[in-house]
């Protein structure tokens, strides 16, 4: 349930360095990987296992990160009006994701994604973070959605793990209602009362230490209530179409596990995996580390691992990470960088050519 977009420092870089965190999340995750492999990884088991693994399964779960990245782009083409291309849209989606694994997961990628719309496609800022908004508030109905049916599934089977227990497990279920309550204020403030956020900001700025915020703050408001306007003045049907699109490439992002677990443990219920997965994905928004780095490794094995044989946890695990984590860093750091090298070359173009000395 990330937070909306914040606006790019008054320099127009990006709100903080990334470098750090993406080395550090890296890290994070890659040591955790380790500590995981070496508690639960049996070389022999797996090799004998391997001979078992489902190479269609396999191949089907690879396949939806193409359709991750699908549904995501003609998400954007869509909520953009289709002044996004296709194209552009998926390179928009693919940054997104990115920067999502190089910021906190209550925070997410939105305020980077949003200049990267601005300065690749040449957008007005305030109309590449009305996008962004847009699609946002798709992500957190879909996260209503998902707490709604965690909760309606959770006296048929066990969507928690018992190695949370009774306090862990309660805690868990407050903190999904929790969430659900936040998606609520966030979706009536957009649709019905923006002017409340307003409000709330105006009276917690009221502190001796944030009064030096205030401007800066209230004129964010304020250009987000002209965002939120536009949102509210959309057609019900382009709101179903497009949550159709964010169901799909939601779905298309939790597959990927359900596949990885099922080619190498085909007696694994996947429903219950699917529906863990969800769980696992709600529990890491909280998470303090870039893309949930660290956290997100030990909630594999508290979710997923029970539901398969203890050597294939590790093997999985660093699967799916390399899938859903690693592979996009690497396509970000490629697509930012190209867009860099595309700026400079722009900005040498525009420069003027220096004047040819006189001669005495």
């Amino acid at each position: 349930m990330s937070l909306p977009p914040q606006a790019p420092s008054p320099n127009g870089r990006a709100p903080s360095p990334w470098r750090a965190r993406l080395l550090g999340s890296v890290a994070l995750s890659l040591v955790v990987l380790g500590v995981v492999t070496y508690f639960t990884f049996d070389w022999k088991a797996f090799v004998e296992a391997l001979n078992e693994v489902n190479p269609l399964l396999l191949t089907l779960g690879i396949g939806t990160l193409g359709l991750r990245v699908l549904f995501g782009a003609w998400r954007l083409h869509y909520v953009s009006h289709r002044h996004l291309t296709l194209r552009a849209a998926a390179r928009c989606q693919l940054v997104w994701d990115f920067s999502s694994n190089v910021t906190p997961s209550a925070i997410g990628g939105g305020p980077f994604a949003a200049l990267f719309i601005a300065r690749d496609q040449r957008l007005p800022l305030g109309e590449a973070t009305a996008i962004l908004l847009f699609a946002i508030l798709l992500d957190q109905l879909f996260f209503a959605f998902t707490i709604v049916l965690i909760l309606v599934a959770l006296p048929f089977m066990p969507v928690l793990p018992s190695a949370m227990g009774t306090v862990g497990g309660g805690t868990f279920v407050l903190y999904l209602g929790l969430g659900l309550g936040w998606v609520a204020f966030f979706a009536y403030t957009t649709f019905f009362r923006p002017e409340l956020i307003e409000r709330l900001a105006r009276r917690i700025l009221r502190f001796r230490r944030l009064r030096r915020f205030r401007e800066r703050v209230i004129q964010e408001l304020l250009s987000l209530q002209e965002r939120t306007q536009l949102i509210r003045s959309q057609p019900p049907d382009f709101f179903l179409k497009g949550f159709l699109l964010t169901t799909a490439a939601w779905i298309s992002r939790h597959l990927l596990l359900v596949f990885l677990v099922w080619s190498v443990y085909p007696e694994a219920d996947a429903v219950l995996v699917f529906m863990r997965t969800l769980a696992m994905t709600l529990g890491s928004v909280v998470m303090p580390t870039p893309g949930g780095s660290g956290g997100v490794e030990g909630l594999y094995v508290l979710f997923i691992g029970p539901l398969m044989p203890r050597h294939f946890v590790a093997p999985t695990l660093l699967l799916w990470r390399l899938l859903s984590y690693y592979v996009f860093i690497a396509i970000g750091l490629f697509l930012t960088g190209q867009h860099m090298q595309r700026s400079l070359r722009r900005r040498r173009q525009l420069r003027p050519a220096p004047e040819p000395a006189e001669e005495s």
